[in-house]
């Protein structure tokens, strides 16, 4: 018999999503990066056992949005919510409880609380970073401000509050993480297997190349630039692949390029490196202005 589920895990940005679906997993499905927003799209990391398949669900970072496309990553988000079994939102044990945190509880409770909503554990995250005493603290605080929003929002949501369990959990080390999957895979029920046994994540190969390639560029620029970033394959011939890198003003390019084209050798050197052996990977650096702002590219994007 085959038990099935989907996992949406959500959070405010960098709270560490994203390497907790990676570490779930065992394999790299999705970048990670200390700049906010690195997520752009859902990403459904699979793992699938002789009885078992969970579908986690990766979404951007929840945050107040100041473009067009900010709007279009919480939408992305906030969407992710509603049709899972199970919902987890992160929060760190390393930082106190803001509104960001608030609001990202506050969704969660209200899908569970819903009828026919999902189980809402919630995992509190870093624990390697906070220490054994700021994590214990963490989770008292957590506890209170759930059961504090849960009355806010009426008796559903309320009970929900109640039944909320609590993982503390290093997604960076693995700490914690069996325990947090081992509670999931106890709540899904008889199901479908939705992928097959071999596919670890839907996303399709030139979708993650370019991730691979946007990742390797936030490690390495600064301010306001990474969010002006996005990448794309244009070309794929046998093992020659270009991959297009788009800015929104011609300083960019030259951040992006570097002196002398180092900025752009090193990128290239480090995402290959994490690509079949023999693969010929060239980027192409591109003005497109105000894209982020701009409804018309952001679907030609698909963001």
């Amino acid at each position: 018999m085959m038990r099935s589920g989907f996992v949406a895990i959500v959070g405010r940005p960098n709270v560490g999503k994203s390497t907790l679906i990676n570490t779930i997993i065992g394999e790299k499905v999705t970048i990670t990066s200390s700049r906010p927003n690195t997520t752009r799209h859902q990403i459904r990391g699979v793992l699938t056992s002789d009885e078992l398949q969970l579908v986690f669900v990766d979404t951007p970072g929840i945050h107040r949005p100041k473009t067009r496309l900010g709007e279009r990553l919480n939408e992305s988000a906030l969407a992710a919510v509603d049709g899972v079994d199970v919902l987890i939102p992160l929060i760190e044990a390393s930082a106190s409880i803001g509104p960001g945190d608030r609001n990202v509880l506050s969704r969660c409770l209200a899908a569970a609380g819903s009828e026919g909503g999902p189980t809402l554990l919630v995992a509190v995250n870093k624990m390697d970073k906070a220490g054994p005493a700021r994590t214990a603290q963490q989770l008292m605080a957590a506890l209170a401000e759930i059961e504090r929003i849960g009355t806010q929002l009426g008796d559903r949501a309320a009970q929900a509050a109640k039944d909320v369990e609590l993982f503390p959990i290093s997604a960076k080390t693995g700490r914690g993480v069996p325990a947090l999957l081992a509670k999931v895979s106890s709540l899904v029920e008889e199901g479908p297997q939705f992928y097959p046994s071999e596919m670890i994540s839907d996303q399709s190969e030139p979708a993650h190349i370019a991730e691979l390639v946007r990742e390797q560029l936030l490690s390495r620029t600064r301010d306001e630039l990474p969010h002006a970033i996005f990448c794309r394959v244009s070309e794929w011939e046998d093992n020659r692949i270009t991959v297009e890198i788009l800015v929104e003003r011609d300083s960019q390019k030259g951040i992006v390029i570097g002196k002398g084209g180092e900025m752009l050798k090193e990128v290239g050197t480090a995402a290959r490196a994490q690509l079949p052996e023999g693969t010929h990977l060239e980027l192409v650096v591109k003005v497109e202005k105000n894209w982020q702002g701009r409804t018309e590219s952001l679907d030609r994007f698909g963001l």
